[in-house]
């Protein structure tokens, strides 16, 4: 039947499904330790990764033909070469594994669900999953290397030499890589919101200017610096997230009203 639960979850006692979650939480982690060992171990491919953006002749910099620099990273302290290493390998163990932990984490609640809710909660989890992706890669392609040449190579003075921690340039990484991962599930939410009509296309296009004030406090909120460049960088793709959530909410408008006339024929 298409509405009926998977049968298998009503013969399961209590005991039965903590033995099912503790079995999927341990291979989970199982999982994120093997690839944040194989993290460890690749140090220089990892680290040649991680601080691609930080070289002139990073894509994005070679595709605005921007001019030629150099940024000094420094070690301020005697651990924290080790500790950034670990750091950065157990991020990239939690990356690389997220798509198995979800698949586990679904294995164990579909059971519970509908035929109908299986699939809209699998369309759902790989929508804000790959949104999700999307934003850390706009953000390690265009929003952390525009961000950090341009704080790296402003200067008040030519007496005043700029040097970036390790540590730091790590932190602020993932810090932003995180932020646009969020912002990027912008279309997602909206179009939970739209489907449960709750948001509505007309109401947003109505409110944009209220919508761009909030763009930029949030914006002025999640940034790492206090800069206005960095206020702008992060604002223009939230703004233009908010466009593609007014259209995304038109659609979910439109098949609303196609199932009402459905019912009610």
């Amino acid at each position: 039947m298409n509405h009926n639960k998977q049968t298998d979850s009503t013969e399961m006692n209590f005991w039965d499904h903590l033995d099912v979650l503790r079995s999927s939480l341990l291979r989970a982690l199982g999982a994120t330790i093997l690839f944040s060992v194989l993290g460890f171990i690749f140090k220089r491919q990892l680290f040649n990764l991680i601080l691609a953006p930080s070289r002139s002749d990073f894509i994005i910099y070679r595709l605005i033909r921007a001019k030629p620099y150099s940024i000094e990273l420094i070690n301020t302290q005697l651990t924290e070469q080790f500790l950034v290493h670990m750091k950065m390998a157990c991020t990239l163990g939690v990356l690389c594994a997220s798509p198995y932990i979800l698949c586990l984490l679904y294995k164990f609640i579909s059971p519970a669900l509908y035929t109908n809710e299986r699939r809209f909660s699998k369309m759902l989890v790989s929508s804000a999953y790959c949104m999700f992706i999307i934003g850390i890669l706009v953000n390690y392609f265009l929003i952390f290397p525009i961000t950090l040449r341009f704080l790296t190579t402003y200067n008040v003075s030519s007496t005043v030499h700029s040097f970036l921690t390790l540590d730091s340039y790590a932190d602020t990484l993932i810090m932003m890589s995180i932020i646009f991962g969020i912002i990027f599930e912008i279309p997602v939410i909206s179009a939970i919101l739209g489907r449960l009509g709750l948001l509505h296309s007309k109401a947003m296009g109505r409110y944009r200017r209220q919508a761009i004030v909030i763009i930029l406090v949030v914006a002025a909120i999640i940034t790492p610096t206090s800069d206005a460049f960095t206020l702008l960088i992060v604002s223009v793709p939230m703004y233009f997230l908010y466009e593609i959530s007014i259209t995304i909410v038109k659609v979910e408008e439109k098949k609303l009203l196609r199932n009402k006339n459905v019912i009610t024929s």
